[in-house]
């Protein structure tokens, strides 16, 4: 069928004021955060309704065009990247509080609401949402459960998935399905966990049923600064090694601290080669307990300087230069390209210090920013997208990352996602059985691989370092009969 003829259906389905055609409407949704990668949709339509949603996805399934959701765009993996014939539904003005129930601590939104919102209708009940990714201010729900978000609290309170209870989606094939429920205790395979993560591939989710937690009574915070990286990191493990959980354990190098002071000025230590950020929370008198204890491990620990947030502005001080650290980067260089690799907490040294070496060969910095609690790194190589090359130098030098990763027993992605970025590394982390029942999933619930086209499998791409390209095989009779999830 002919893209005018689904043009033509789409203008008697969502008013012309919203399908978006020309080209100056276009530009803002060509990229998403990873802007060195750029796409023209065919048009972005601005849903208002879940039934317009449906009805949009239904039209994209009869007519065969690719679809892309989309939230704030705040995807650093390409994951919201356009596709050239498909369109792109953008969810933001799908942002309504469905249902608030302090009782049963839950909250069933709608794919636009931002995560910050979130926490804030909760707080007058003493509530929060915990997952609380850097760009909280502006990132969507929706966006948070496609790619599995989490954030420097995820250390202790896990990822959105662990906060997800149900939720309700339109399929690619324009099914609409409902996973989980409200309850803690879910029944049968866990199809809500199966969703969340899936980086659009499964369809749109139109409602999440978000877990709600009691607010914190108390926080305590301290930063510490560090002659080296590899002394920070050596700091994170005896934290550990003393039995202690606190809610969060964040490192940032040179390059990234003097990238926050001249963003924010959030007063870091100048002359530190790292800083460590923990903070400990919960009930008064356990958080009391602990912090004694944390304090104690970090003075013993070899660090130049130790500071205390005696007071909620100086934490959220200290706080502002971590969560503003990527965009505060970009006043250090034109360009940068963030990665989201893991390695074990027992491998933090080994791995920064790969790093370094792999910055030295490719003759590129890069800043550090990571999620040291649970060995999450987000290095950000820093390079001038105008000199002829920089940027080829910049992916290689990240794939280089991503294969240490592998080597030392984590993975390509901790919070960030595959996106179009990283899926040329799927087979280097999976093998040809696990490629091959990923792709028959896809294809068993999405059979003309409409929804995300391109994003998180690979397709044509010769993988790296000699692995096969993995062909998304004809899904099975038992796949076909799990067509709703």
């Amino acid at each position: 069928m002919s893209t005018n003829g689904f043009l033509e259906a789409l203008s008697k389905l969502v008013p012309s004021d919203r399908v978006l055609r020309h080209a100056a409407q276009l530009a803002p949704y060509e990229s998403d955060a990873l802007t060195a990668f750029r796409t023209k949709p065919l048009a972005v339509v601005l849903a208002e309704t879940q039934a317009e949603v449906v009805e949009i996805v239904r039209l994209c399934a009869k007519y065969a065009v690719p679809f892309v959701a989309r939230g704030s765009g705040t995807s650093l993996s390409g994951g919201s990247l356009p596709i050239a014939d498909g369109i792109v539904i953008a969810l933001n003005r799908l942002n309504r509080l469905v249902k608030l129930d302090p009782a049963a601590r839950i909250a069933v939104v709608e794919p636009g609401v931002i995560n910050l919102d979130v926490s804030r209708a909760a707080a007058p009940h003493g509530l929060t949402y915990a997952p609380d990714p850097s760009s909280q201010l502006i990132c969507t729900i929706g966006g948070n459960v496609a790619f599995n978000s989490g954030g420097a609290h995820c250390l202790k309170y896990g990822m959105t998935s662990n906060h997800v209870l149900g939720l309700k989606a339109v399929l690619p094939t324009g099914e609409v399905v409902e996973l989980g429920g409200e309850s803690l205790e879910g029944i049968g395979p866990d199809l809500t966990g199966f969703f969340v993560g899936c980086e659009g591939l499964f369809g749109i989710a139109l409602e999440i049923t978000l877990r709600l937690l009691p607010k914190p009574e108390r926080y305590r915070t301290i930063l510490a600064s560090y002659s080296s990286l590899h002394a920070a990191g050596d700091a994170v493990a005896q934290v550990v090694a003393a039995g202690l959980l606190p809610g969060a354990m964040e490192i940032m190098d040179r390059l990234a601290i003097e990238a926050a002071e001249a963003s924010v000025g959030a007063g870091y230590p100048q002359d530190a080669a790292a800083l460590l950020i923990v903070e400990v929370e919960g009930e008064a008198l356990q958080v009391e307990e602990e912090f004694a204890q944390v304090r104690r491990v970090i003075e013993a620990s070899g660090a130049t300087e130790v500071r205390i947030a005696h007071d909620d502005a100086e934490r959220m001080r200290i706080w502002k230069g971590r969560k503003g650290a990527f965009s505060a980067v970009g006043r250090l260089s034109p360009d940068y390209v963030v990665q989201d690799g893991v390695v074990p907490r027992g491998k933090l040294g080994e791995a920064l210090a790969g790093i370094e070496r792999l910055s030295e060969q490719y003759k590129l910095r890069v800043a550090n920013v990571f999620h040291a609690g649970d060995g999450n790194l987000h290095p950000l190589i820093l390079y001038n997208g105008r000199e002829a090359g920089a940027l080829e130098r910049a992916e290689a030098l990240a794939g280089e990352i991503l294969h240490m990763c592998i080597d030392l027993g984590g993975s390509i992605t901790g919070e960030h996602g595959i996106g179009m970025e990283k899926r040329q590394y799927m087979p280097v982390m999976f093998n040809e059985t696990d490629m091959a029942v990923m792709h028959a999933l896809r294809r068993a619930i999405d059979p003309q691989q409409i929804a995300n086209r391109g994003k998180m499998l690979p397709v044509t791409e010769a993988a790296p370092r000699g692995h096969p390209v993995m062909h998304s095989p004809q899904p099975s009779a038992v796949l076909e009969a799990s067509r709703r999830v």
